[in-house]
């Protein structure tokens, strides 16, 4: 499954919120979106997922636009994992995950034998499986991040759309989802992930686009489009990059040592 955005644009009267942002996500790629509050990455987001309809350019997803796929169509092809939020009801774990298969099943039926062993086996992979009968809403910040992980994966949709997934977790927590799905992207999962640090497009993605003011800042490999220039453009702050064995990490420099 390939996703492609092509020339993609949206405006709200005068005010021009994307221009022109294009890009090829593939099987097996973990494309990292970075870019400052109000650079544009969740309207290109809502864009992808059929949400803002409103724009110019294309969005297709292997080949076909994806305004020509009904909802059903969509959530097979394409699954969206947002940031963690309280639910007002009190389900399970497991009846959760089993929401990433409701495209799979009528509206008045119940999940059956095959959507039910699809979702323990996704909770499993993440390592889960054991919280099946908890109540979501009392789980940690980064349990519940992995369990909306895990019902994307239920949807047994290719390509997964992350919105800040680690943006309310902490540094563990952080890092545990991102490995998650690092690994996801090794099965052959495409994975579009927007953060708000650099680090993790370093330590986590195969490519990296930059969005600033709308428009495309950077697209390519991290080690290669990852600047102490485009961080400045990006966030106006000055960082230095040092080597570590354990690859490039980024040091902000601060007042009186740059």
């Amino acid at each position: 499954m390939t996703l492609s955005v092509e020339s993609l644009g949206l405006a709200y009267g005068d005010r021009t919120v994307l221009r022109d942002v294009s890009f090829t996500l593939e099987r097996g790629t973990f494309l990292s979106v970075l870019g400052p509050n109000g650079a544009g990455k969740t309207t290109l987001f809502r864009c992808i997922l059929g949400i803002l309809p409103g724009y110019t350019g294309r969005v297709l997803a292997d080949g076909t636009d994806i305004r020509d796929l009904s909802r059903r169509q969509m959530a097979r092809r394409i699954a969206y994992i947002p940031q963690i939020h309280r639910p007002t009801f009190g389900y399970t774990v497991l009846d959760t995950v089993l929401m990433g298969a409701a495209h799979q099943i009528g509206t008045f039926s119940r999940p059956g034998r095959e959507q039910i062993a699809c979702a323990r086996a996704a909770m499993d992979r993440l390592g889960i499986g054991g919280m099946a009968e908890r109540n979501f809403a009392r789980l940690s910040g980064g349990e519940q991040q992995l369990v909306l992980v895990a019902r994307a994966i239920a949807q047994q949709a290719d390509i997964l759309v992350m919105d800040e997934p680690t943006s309310a977790l902490d540094y563990g927590n952080q890092l545990r989802v991102l490995e998650q799905v690092r690994a996801l992207a090794d099965e052959g999962y495409a994975v579009l992930l927007s953060t708000h640090d650099p680090q993790h497009a370093l330590r986590f993605a195969d490519r990296l686009l930059a969005i600033c003011d709308g428009g495309t800042a950077a697209l390519g490999r991290p080690e290669d489009v990852l600047t102490a220039e485009l961080i400045r453009r990006l966030y106006a702050v000055e960082v230095d990059f040092a080597e570590t064995a354990a690859g490039r990490v980024m040091v902000p420099r601060l007042p009186g040592n740059g």
